[in-house]
């Protein structure tokens, strides 16, 4: 008795496309191949000097953290008790909420002033030589307004003898104690302001002008332009100022020092952020350094730091706009 064997169906007998053998990939041309070849050579040196220079000194940064030393003798390990030590400091809380007060305070003046400016100087016609009146404060060292502020705002200084002369019997005193965190955010403001609005114009400039003319057509006023176009278009732009404000307003030192200090004493710690926090800490003026605090302080900044940024960035993040 013979056995009939059905044939295998195939692809075409089940009404399927016959497969086609994948074909291998082909190599890459001679172009792409020089590329990798020269990928490392090229970036190995760049990768070196930031871990020399970044990655190195954070890792100690946070291996320092966890002991006890003074920077000579041996050092003792302590864990993570510098870090509870630095939260029931209250030197240091105070030191933690005056860098929130400078970053978050000083951020909003300083972006609704550059928003302001903005408006204004879309529709000026000298606006290129109002530009560069507004960013020459950004490429004098912090140090000098720290001095002017402190000769123009002392007891005796230009701004009391007007109030005086304007008939204010009792001047305030602006390097006291209690003013002296909002003198300090005002120098800030002022340093910072031109800085930033040139950055957000050199945005604007590149917004197509069509787009203000058919809105000029449609009746929209200057804010309305600025809300609809300019504000949307230049988006990207404000996001990396926030963040470039944000690196920047941690690490305010000399300004602080200036204002507040002199050649024998730290200013008030009412006055402090966290940076003067390190370097009072690592260089005291009484008592031995205490390096496992600073750098404690130090890493926790930076943590900080990186937090709020990419916070910032998700929340600022934006479709792009193409015109």
């Amino acid at each position: 008795m013979v056995t009939l064997q059905r044939p295998p169906r195939t692809a075409a007998v089940r009404g399927g496309a016959p497969r086609v053998p994948k074909r291998k990939r082909s190599a890459d041309g001679p172009m792409e191949r020089q590329r990798r070849r020269m990928f490392w050579p090229f970036t190995a040196p760049a990768l070196i000097v930031y871990a020399t220079l970044f990655l190195a000194p954070v890792a100690f940064a946070f291996y320092t953290s966890l002991y006890r030393w003074d920077g000579m003798s041996a050092m003792q390990w302590r864990g993570l008790t510098n870090y509870q030590m630095l939260f029931l400091d209250p030197d240091f809380r105070s030191s933690l909420v005056n860098t929130l007060e400078l970053m978050v305070v000083g951020g909003v003046i300083t972006f609704v002033i550059s928003f302001a400016l903005t408006l204004v100087l879309r529709e000026m016609r000298a606006r290129l030589f109002a530009r560069s009146v507004l960013f020459f404060p950004s490429l004098v060292n912090g140090m000098v307004f720290g001095i002017a502020a402190g000769f123009l705002f002392s007891p005796s200084g230009p701004v009391n003898h007007a109030l005086e002369f304007l008939g204010v019997t009792t001047p305030p005193k602006w390097l006291s104690t209690d003013n002296l965190l909002p003198m300090i955010l005002g120098t800030l403001v002022w340093t910072a302001t031109g800085y930033y609005t040139s950055i957000i114009m050199a945005a604007v400039d590149q917004i197509p002008p069509y787009l203000y003319e058919a809105a000029e057509l449609d009746g929209a006023n200057a804010f309305q332009r600025f809300r609809h176009i300019t504000l949307p278009c230049a988006w990207d732009v404000i996001s990396v100022c926030a963040v470039l404000w944000t690196v920047s307003s941690v690490k305010i030192f000399e300004l602080i020092l200036l204002f507040g200090g002199s050649t024998n004493a730290y200013p008030p710690v009412s006055s402090w952020n966290t940076a003067l926090y390190v370097y009072a800490e690592a260089f005291p003026q009484a008592s031995v350094p205490r390096l496992g605090m600073a750098t404690a302080a130090a890493v926790v900044s930076l943590l900080m730091v990186t937090v709020v940024t990419l916070v910032l960035r998700r929340l600022l993040r934006r479709e792009p706009i193409e015109y």
